[in-house]
């Protein structure tokens, strides 16, 4: 789920949102779908369906593979221009890739994104599964630190309607789910200048993070350092990394 703003239904084109039906599917299905599965998956008809991968598949954007129908190559091209036309992306490499080297954990860039937050740069540790540790993953805004260090310079009021509108569904057994509980969560952020994620979106793992702003003041990004609780204490790792995590989320700031 990700915030759109406002749209103009007369100039919206629903052949081109049933498209972007078609290539999100794979979001939640990561493997070779048939055409029926997609259809259903993106909530159209089987001859709609068929149409769009045709057109998908002609383009590139689709590719064919042992049991169906998986994304094509073409689409990272799309993903390598945002990348790049990004002036914070650019910015932030250098300082990811120094903070790396600084502390031995994986760290990541996130966007922030309303409900959801996107990673955008990541750079992993040794002991990290692979899909973890692409960019492009997106997560929810309410059980990250990243999203909780951006909601602590958002007013109560506007954290409170980005929670309503937000899935509030358990990743782990320690994800918070309550409101109440996470608006604390976002308190402490703010009077830390950092938030610390234990095991809410993978067991095992602690994750402090800081607040990138624009020039306006208002949360656009975070910083991020991740570790194991198989290497760390939450006091040690929070103690040792976030003022870290801090001083490169400042210098990505304004």
């Amino acid at each position: 789920m990700t915030d759109t703003g406002e749209i103009d239904e007369r100039l919206f084109l629903r052949s081109v949102a049933r498209a972007f039906a078609v290539l999100e599917v794979w979001g939640a299905e990561p493997r070779a779908l048939s055409l029926g599965e997609i259809a259903k998956a993106a909530g159209i008809d089987k001859s709609a369906a068929q149409r769009i991968c045709q057109t998908l598949l002609g383009l590139g954007y689709l590719e064919r593979a042992a049991g169906g129908l998986v994304p094509g190559k073409r689409a990272l091209d799309r993903a390598f221009d945002y990348l790049r036309i990004t002036p914070l992306i650019e910015r932030a490499a250098p300082v990811l890739g120094n903070l790396r080297e600084t502390c031995g954990e994986r760290v990541d860039l996130s966007l922030f994104d309303g409900v959801t937050i996107l990673y955008a740069l990541r750079l992993q540790s040794r002991r990290e599964a692979f899909f973890a540790t692409l960019p492009g993953r997106r997560l929810p805004t309410f059980c990250t630190s990243g999203g909780r260090a951006c909601m602590a310079l958002m007013a109560d009021a506007a954290v409170d309607r980005l929670l309503a509108r937000s899935e509030m569904l358990a990743r782990t057994r320690k994800t918070l789910t309550d409101p109440a509980a996470v608006l604390e969560k976002v308190h402490e952020a703010r009077e830390q200048g950092y938030a610390c994620v234990v095991e809410e979106t993978l067991l095992g793992e602690v994750v402090v993070a800081a607040p990138v702003t624009d020039s306006a003041g208002r949360p656009v990004a975070a910083v991020h350092i991740a570790g194991t609780l198989a290497d760390w204490s939450e006091a040690e790792f929070r103690r040792r990394f976030a003022p870290h995590a801090i001083a490169a989320a400042d210098a990505l700031s304004g």
